[in-house]
């Protein structure tokens, strides 16, 4: 039902803007563009890869550097293909429930830390761009800066941190037990000081390949926008009503596109285009790492190498 939901909002939102021209504008984009955003999805890839691998050695679970990325490329990719936007992530903890003592309750711990650490990173700059919103833009954008903008801005924080807040409660009771664990992963001996470096590269490389997409279809986004528009379009990623944000994000973006002077159709293109490409990052390499998996019979459990 979620795939099918996703693709009649995409369908919907397709017919209610300008098929044609859609078209017309995702044929001009650049191999240029392309590159660029496929090596800002590589960027941010490896070095969320690197944050689980801090995040699971303040555990005692010690992840090998090739086998990380390895295991993030893979489950970046599902997460943008499956439904709930983190099973991915559940089949990344599954995969390595082999690779420590204590079986899957350390590598699932080291999973939900890590996505919890880029969560509250997002969720911060989600912050900055309320803030962002009538301080930096009124000024050139007064009449469009009004109670239904405030109103779409609110539902979608609200529904964001829903989102987040049902993704999370079943771990609720886990995550009280996890107080040394807590201290561990994101305060003690200087660990916030990783954890905050590496999700400034994570977040800086989500709102790259975004502001890359859009100006590929013709509309070059002003660098307030990363802190305005774009977190709103991938905030309603965490909805888990779709798969990978697909439909949610597209319909955000036909949204929040004209706020900034564009229109619906290309904020629908860039969307596109950035799911598009954020798949494609993720997928080439996670497709050479599962057959890789495959050729050597262990797919179904991650493998140390180095």
């Amino acid at each position: 039902m979620s795939a099918l939901a996703s693709l009649g909002l995409l369908a919907v939102l397709v017919l209610a803007t300008d098929p044609a021209r859609l078209i017309e504008t995702l044929k001009t984009v650049q191999a240029g563009h392309v590159a660029a955003a496929f090596l800002a999805v590589q960027i941010q890839i490896l070095a969320s890869a690197y944050r689980w691998r801090f995040t699971a050695g303040r555990l005692g679970h010690e992840i090998a550097a090739g086998l990380a990325i390895q295991e993030y490329y893979v489950s970046s990719a599902l997460n943008l293909i499956l439904p709930g936007g983190m099973s991915g992530d559940a089949i990344r903890a599954y995969r390595n429930r082999t690779e420590c003592e204590g079986g899957w309750k350390r590598p699932a711990a080291a999973v939900l830390l890590e996505r919890l650490s880029g969560q509250i990173a997002f969720f911060f700059l989600c912050a900055m761009g309320v803030f962002a919103w009538p301080i930096f833009l009124k000024a050139h954008f007064a009449e469009q800066i009004n109670i239904a903008i405030w109103a779409l801005v609110t539902l979608i924080l609200a529904v964001g941190t829903f989102a987040l807040a049902a993704k999370y409660t079943r771990f609720s009771e886990q995550l009280r037990k996890l107080g040394p664990s807590l201290a561990s992963v994101f305060w003690r001996d200087g660990a916030w000081i990783v954890q905050a470096g590496l999700n400034i590269i994570v977040v800086t490389g989500y709102i790259a390949t975004f502001m890359i997409a859009s100006d590929a279809v013709g509309a070059s986004l002003p660098p307030i926008a990363a802190f305005t528009i774009i977190p709103l379009c991938l905030l309603t990623m965490l909805i888990p009503a779709g798969i990978g944000g697909w439909g949610t994000r597209e319909a955000a973006a036909a949204v929040l596109w004209p706020v900034l002077g564009f229109d619906s159709t290309q904020g629908l293109a860039a969307s596109l285009l950035y799911g598009g490409l954020s798949l494609a990052g993720a997928s080439i390499p996670g497709m050479i790492a599962v057959f890789v998996a495959i050729s050597k019979g262990r797919i179904g459990r991650a493998k140390k190498f180095r």
